[in-house]
């Protein structure tokens, strides 16, 4: 079985769960695709780098879900989260890749 690196998981999963909230009108469905896609990002994180690590870009991840929000009033919403979707991806790039 293929590999999907853990970067495009966690961006998939901040991307994907702002795409299902908007198109479904179901923000709770929206946040279940994000906890879901979060939740194995962190379990491989783990596995790959440690817990602290996973910790941290754990971290990272609910804070650019979190920041994504008042980014989005500047800047757009699609825009915000392809931004912090961007950032998340590059940092769990960087520490899996130094764990590696």
């Amino acid at each position: 079985m293929a590999k999907v690196p853990t970067a495009a998981v966690a961006a998939s999963g901040l991307v994907g769960g702002y795409a299902v909230a908007r198109w479904t009108k179901k923000r709770p469905l929206g946040g279940v695709a994000l906890a879901a896609a979060g939740t194995v990002a962190a379990y491989e994180w783990n596995r790959q780098a440690g817990p602290r690590a996973a910790v941290g870009l754990t971290t990272a991840y609910v804070a650019a879900f979190a920041g994504s929000h008042p980014l989005a009033k500047k800047v757009g919403a699609w825009p915000a989260v392809f931004a912090v979707a961007g950032g998340v991806a590059a940092a769990s790039w960087a520490v899996t890749r130094r764990a590696a």
